[in-house]
């Protein structure tokens, strides 16, 4: 998507391959998005390139303890096999690539005191600024997230590279080794950034988020699932993660995207130019549908050696080792009274970012009303809300909202809701209510999560006899600041925190 130092880049060629490398912190397992930096990475080897693969575990610890220090081993040892398994799928030669571990040389006295020497130089608010988008933002940073650009700017200079490749999300680091690097006496080099693909939510796919991405051993039932809940409305090339995937992955390996479908609707048809096949959706030629059916079995023909490659015991003991899944209370047995209760925390919470498509008052009561409400899915949500005496209808129309969409789904007054609004309320009499308010920039389907636990599963569906939403609920409130939280705790999206307008110190329902 862009280059940085171009000339620089032509003057080498003139005497000599080009030296490069990717680095990826070892932190939350990789996803399907990951073809894109690889397809690019077979690029560069057929261009004759030098190409250093870094693992990098240092950083992944300091990006607020992603990787707990006691993973860090198995996880790099999970990203060497599965990134590997990845560029075997496409056709890339390992034999060509050099695969390095940050802490083989980051542990060492020299890049140590460079850290120190860098230190000594770069400004807070440069280091802050270089990892906005990179390093995760929490209300209290790490000293760690500050360090973390400095680490990668002389990660250049250690692997004796003339370039850097990586995301566009990391031109704020690759510019911050501009102006660093040369300040301990190093060259500037070249940086290169590959396009970010919109997660299926429409956001960045995240490893994070779970709803956003597919991950690289998902069962091909899980594949089916998480494409049929993606965006892709129909006509929308905006923010459409499958059309994304299809343009920065499927078309860069194949050269072609064969869109199948049935014969009544005009039978397969192939693309060989990604164009043409946004232009078809575009004018909705092109059914999403279809198109989701067709990455399926694109997706899962990349997947597939990967899975086969990961199904052998020493592989399947060392991905559950690395990613243990958070253990689960069992069931009390009969007659027990001290058995461990459930885990109930944030997570379990299926909270997105929601915008009103249309809102009508019920027609059997007064109190309620209807509304149809984007959650990133095919289809809107019907959803039922008792907002009638406290929101204008106008207020409502086309604004965002915070919606739980896990409730199991009920009939109000004749009407199935499938999710609940989120709304502050005051404490004392009159009684007044306010729809949270995610940061401004979100998207429809973006998920909302209470700091602190980013990285776990929502349940499917939230059982009514566990009660797990009203335990939760609880501890809900709305801090000084307006700030929606659970036990002290901000609910965020990756562009902030989610609010209210006025009702300090209320409660949420």
């Amino acid at each position: 998507q862009e280059v940085l130092g171009e000339d620089k880049l032509m003057a080498i060629l003139k005497e000599r391959e080009l030296k490069i490398y990717w680095g990826t912190a070892t932190t939350g397992k990789p996803h399907v998005a990951y073809f894109v930096p690889m397809s690019k990475i077979a690029d560069f080897l057929k261009a004759g390139c030098e190409v250093t693969i870094l693992f990098a575990d240092l950083h992944a610890y300091l990006d607020n303890m992603k990787a707990p220090w006691e993973l860090l081993e198995l996880r790099t040892h999970y990203y060497e096999h599965i990134i590997k398994a990845m560029l075997e799928s496409i056709g890339v030669p390992l034999e060509k690539l050099k695969f390095i571990r940050g802490t083989d040389y980051q542990l060492s006295k020299e890049y140590t005191l460079d850290v120190y020497r860098l230190s000594s130089v770069v400004t807070q608010h440069d280091a802050k600024k270089a990892g906005a988008e990179v390093v995760k933002q929490v209300e209290h940073p790490l000293l760690s997230g500050l360090l973390y650009p400095g680490l990668q700017a002389l990660d250049e200079e250690y692997l004796k590279v003339d370039a850097q490749f990586g995301g566009v999300d990391q031109r704020k680091i690759f510019t911050f080794a501009e102006k660093y690097l040369p300040s301990l006496g190093y060259s500037k080099r070249i940086h290169l950034m590959n396009p970010m693909v919109p997660g299926l939510t429409g956001s960045k796919m995240s490893s994070s988020e779970e709803d956003s991405k597919i991950d690289l051993l998902d069962r091909k039932e899980d594949v089916k699932k998480k494409l049929k809940k993606a965006f892709c409305e129909p006509g929308n090339v905006e923010n459409n993660g499958v059309l994304s995937f299809i343009k920065h992955v499927l078309f860069p390996l194949k050269s072609e995207f064969v869109v199948l479908r049935e014969e009544k609707w005009g039978g397969n048809k192939t693309y060989t130019a990604y164009e043409a096949l946004e232009k078809d959706f575009a004018d909705q030629v092109v059914h999403p549908g279809d198109l989701k059916n067709s990455v399926e079995v694109a997706l899962n023909k990349l997947l597939d050696p990967i899975r086969e490659k990961f199904n052998c015991p020493e592989l399947k003991k060392l991905s559950s080792a690395a990613y243990p899944t958070p253990s689960k209370a069992k069931p009390a047995e009969k007659g027990t009274k001290n058995s461990e209760p459930e885990d109930v925390v944030p997570s379990r919470l299926d909270i997105r970012v929601g915008k009103v498509l249309s809102v009508e008052k019920h027609p059997d009561a007064d109190s309620l009303y209807v509304e149809k409400i984007d959650v990133g899915e095919a289809e809107p949500r019907t959803v039922v809300s008792g907002l009638v005496h406290f929101v204008p209808k106008e207020q409502l129309q086309d604004r965002l909202v915070v919606l739980l969409c896990n409730l199991k789904p009920q009939k109000m007054r004749g009407v199935e809701s499938q999710g609940m609004v989120l709304c502050a309320s005051s404490v004392g009499e009159p009684r007044q209510v306010e729809p949270l308010d995610p940061p401004a920039g979100c998207c429809a389907g973006e998920r909302v999560f209470v700091e602190g636990y980013e990285g776990g599963e929502p349940d499917e569906e939230l059982k009514p006899k566990k009660k797990v939403f009203e335990k939760l609920q609880a501890d809900f409130h709305i801090s000084e600041d307006c700030v929606a939280q659970w036990k002290q705790k901000n609910f965020l999206t990756k562009l902030g925190t989610v609010s209210c307008k006025s009702l300090k110190g209320g409660s949420i329902s």
